[in-house]
């Protein structure tokens, strides 16, 4: 084993004692990271080479600073992405909620499908629809500026059309021409702060984690801009905590002028997303 190897392994045992969820993994990432090469090329660093401020980085993660903030990079499907302090960092669980997205887009019978990504805050979603979706349209819309910072960075030289804006009233000059409404919304209720994850809680902004009393306000918003961004068929997509299963489905009812509305699983097999269609008149 070299001195990397051997460093590693120390430093995933002081992750692991600080509660860390995947204290070997963000070990190598970080050694990646600061001595510039792949995690499965850590074995090839000559001792020599050993960077001391690999240990500055491990206190930070060590004090559960998000390793996306250390690092300055996320990863979501095909993409890497550009975070830091005052956006969102994207998760793994969105991907899936983003694979149906694509699928059902590429399915329509739509040359240039529109869509549109609200509350996008690094731009994950709407960047992967474009990447993915090579033909389609598509706007992220986001209100803090803070967030905006990093999503105009990481859309840049895009197809994405970034907007500032509310969700609750955006895009008015697109009403009823949108094919696919996206949103990784805020939906953890204000009751429960005390039991999120010291990286989001500490670190993510609350704007994009908390959402009223039961934590569906802003999705309860969405629905109607939704409604009002789709053609007659478009449909919804929106993710939602996996303790929301049995209650956001509810909310794009056939009274609000919606059908289909139904409840998806992630790769854990947890209620992650709902999906609802424009009801046609």
């Amino acid at each position: 084993m070299n001195l990397l190897l051997a460093e590693v392994a120390q430093a995933t045992q002081r992750l692991a004692d600080a509660g860390v969820p995947s204290p070997r993994f963000d070990a190598e990432e970080l050694a990646a990271f600061v001595h510039g090469v792949k995690r499965g090329e850590l074995h090839a660093v000559p001792d020599g080479d050993f960077d001391a401020r690999y240990w500055e980085t491990i206190a930070r993660r060590e004090a559960r600073e998000p390793l996306q903030h250390i690092t300055g990079r996320a990863f979501f499907r095909y993409l890497e992405l550009q975070v830091g302090p005052g956006v969102f960092v994207p998760r793994p669980e969105t991907e899936s909620v983003v694979g149906w997205a694509i699928d059902a887009v590429r399915a329509m019978d739509v040359v240039e499908p529109v869509v549109v990504d609200l509350c996008t805050g690094s731009g994950a979603i709407a960047l992967a629809m474009a990447q993915e979706v090579p033909r389609s349209r598509v706007h992220a819309v986001e209100l803090s500026e803070d967030a905006l910072k990093w999503t105009r960075k990481n859309a840049e030289g895009s197809r994405v059309t970034v907007h500032q804006g509310d969700a609750l009233s955006a895009l008015p000059e697109l009403d009823g021409q949108v094919d696919l409404v996206i949103s990784n919304p805020p939906y953890i209720p204000l009751t429960e702060w005390e039991y999120v994850a010291p990286e989001a809680r500490d670190h993510d902004p609350e704007m994009a984690l908390f959402s009223g009393e039961d934590g569906l306000d802003t999705i309860r918003g969405i629905e109607r801009t939704a409604h009002r961004l789709l053609r007659p068929g478009g449909l919804v997509v929106i993710e939602h905590a996996d303790t929301q299963g049995g209650q956001v489905p509810w909310i794009f009812t056939e009274e609000r002028g919606w059908a289909d509305a139904a409840d998806h699983p992630d790769l854990n097999n947890r209620p992650r997303f709902a999906t609802a269609r424009k009801a046609t008149p």
